[in-house]
């Protein structure tokens, strides 16, 4: 009987791994081998379309010390990270709050605010062109009518990230808002009624009921958003190409730069390696604060 359960036993992991199989390959040849070679290649001199490598050591890691338009690039990347998810978990929280109803076509209202996600990048990063037009860009003709001075937007140094950091929240919201309106079908209507029979206004609901029971979902959504921000590469790539004067340039665009109109693919691989190693620090952090913050429905 034992030799029988064995025998399954070891079928079914044979099964599980040969399900998996497929799965493997595909993350060994895009994803492992792709890490190892970008840290062999760090550690060499290698430019784009010359078959000859010379062996550096860490003299790429020392130079991207020393250089301060990755500083630059580093701290235009944590910005644009610590001002548009926030925002953008905020306006989708009070977004799926404010379509969690039954009231009629609402779901309209729903595929309303989810449909920037379905444009594609490059597609929004055009469109928002348009939007921030200086001459005749429909923002900049708002403001003239309410008396506002108009603003050169992407051609600002000063407005240039701001810029794409809204046409970001507007993007990122609806996805976002599409995860939380889920997980709010989850949280017991009965809480809500007690709370409201208790004189509980809308406000402290929503920060003492709603953000504790869909936690859960909110640390989901934050690092997702963390993994979004630090892949930004179109939207600077169509509206900006990373001007003016290096406002908008972020890591993913700079790592670009390097890689193939520099050709220097053994910088490039550096700087894709720091940045590897500095998201997967950050959601580490992340999981060691506010994951240890997180509600589960049914946990005592």
């Amino acid at each position: 009987m034992s030799l029988n359960v064995a025998r399954a036993r070891r079928n079914e992991a044979l099964l599980a791994y040969a399900f998996l199989f497929p799965s493997l390959v595909f993350l060994a040849v895009f994803t492992y081998w792709p890490i190892l070679r970008s840290i062999w290649f760090s550690l060499h001199d290698v430019v784009l379309g010359d078959p000859e490598i010379f062996w550096l050591g860490a003299e790429n890691y020392l130079r991207l010390l020393d250089d301060g338009l990755f500083w630059k690039v580093f701290a235009n990347t944590a910005l644009y990270t610590l001002i548009t998810i926030p925002l953008a978990i905020l306006v989708a929280l009070l977004l799926a709050v404010a379509l969690d109803s039954k009231l009629r076509g609402i779901g309209l209202y729903r595929s309303a605010f989810f449909y920037p996600v379905m444009i594609p990048s490059v597609a929004a990063g055009m469109v928002w062109v348009f939007l921030y037009a200086p001459g005749y860009g429909p923002i900049n003709e708002a403001l003239t009518f309410l008396g506002l001075p108009r603003l050169d937007w992407l051609y600002s140094s000063k407005w240039a990230l701001p810029a794409i950091m809204l046409m970001s929240i507007w993007k990122y919201s609806g996805y976002f808002m599409l995860i939380l309106l889920a997980a709010l079908k989850l949280v017991p209507s009965d809480l809500y009624e007690a709370a409201r029979l208790d004189g509980v206004s809308a406000p402290q609901r929503l920060i003492h009921i709603t953000v504790p029971l869909i936690s859960p979902t909110l640390y989901f959504v934050i690092v997702i958003g963390l993994l979004h921000s630090y892949q930004i590469f179109d939207y600077v790539y169509v509206m900006t190409q990373g001007g003016p004067a290096d406002a908008t340039n972020v890591l993913t665009f700079y790592i670009y730069q390097n890689g193939f109109q520099y050709q220097d693919i053994g910088y490039a691989s550096t700087l894709a390696n720091t940045l590897l190693v500095f998201v997967l620090g950050l959601i580490g952090l992340v999981s060691v604060t506010l994951g240890r913050r997180v509600h589960y429905l049914g946990e005592r």
